[in-house]
């Protein structure tokens, strides 16, 4: 068997194998590892074997199954520090709210002059923009687009992002998000994307704009947030600042 002794058992020896692909990059965070079958045949043991070694990477947290979609690599995670700044779906999961997201684009496209400026990036640099539909208990509240520089996630193409939230990309990267600014404003949405959200065209939305910061300065991500007004609510915490030269 290539790349395996009698020394240990034959799945402890796959376990270590796969392991280290992992920690070498070879099979990257957010992305599915070949098929336990794929991994049988590669390597000439038996499906079983494989699986017993699968699993004990899934316990440990290294990767995680999801039926249907395959085996993906969770790498080792960052622990947040500011629970200000979760995700949709972490924030619908503190309220005891089922939260689903569908994934309407992903694609590559150039940051052109403004997001140039915005990202501190070449003007022919690429770009993610994805587009997200956000529901609430099966009911859709927010339709978001989100622009990333590639080069700080470069395999997002290959992410699954129903399987996994932008969130958990970041933190499987090591990129820890440390602020925000967010501007409020009401506007009115074109009548496809309406019809997304399943509200009249003439109906106002809000429009959350966000700029996130990591704890190195860099701006990881602009966030263009469509909101209905009917479905959500806010909570604004507002702190007295003491006159200058008190203490």
């Amino acid at each position: 068997m290539d790349e395996m002794s009698y020394r240990s058992p034959v799945y402890l020896q796959m376990r270590e194998i796969i392991r280290g692909k992992i920690e070498e990059g070879e099979y990257a965070p957010c992305t599915a590892i070949p098929s336990e079958a794929e991994l049988a045949e590669c390597y000439g043991i038996s499906c079983q074997t494989v699986h017993n070694a699968v699993e004990t990477l899934v316990n440990e947290g290294l990767l995680r199954r999801v039926s249907g979609k395959g085996i993906f690599v969770l790498g080792r995670k960052v622990e947040r520090d500011l629970d200000e700044l979760l995700g949709f779906t972490q924030t619908m999961l503190d309220k005891n709210v089922a939260p689903s997201v569908k994934v309407l684009t992903k694609a590559l496209r150039r940051a052109g002059e403004l997001y140039q400026d915005m990202f501190g990036i070449s003007a022919e640099d690429d770009i993610y923009y994805i587009k997200r539909l956000c529901s609430a208990n099966g009911e859709p509240v927010s339709l978001e687009e989100i622009y990333i520089p590639r080069y700080l996630v470069p395999k997002m193409a290959g992410i699954d992002l129903s399987v996994f939230t932008v969130t958990e990309v970041y933190e499987f990267y090591g990129i820890r998000l440390e602020r925000a600014e967010q501007t409020l404003d009401l506007v009115r949405l074109e009548a496809s994307d309406a019809r997304l959200l399943g509200i009249d065209a003439q109906l106002p939305v809000m429009l959350f704009e966000c700029v996130t910061y990591d704890d190195r300065g860099r701006i990881v991500e602009f966030n263009r947030n469509y909101v209905r007004g009917d479905k959500c609510n806010f909570t604004v915490h507002f702190h007295s600042k003491p006159p200058k030269g008190r203490e």
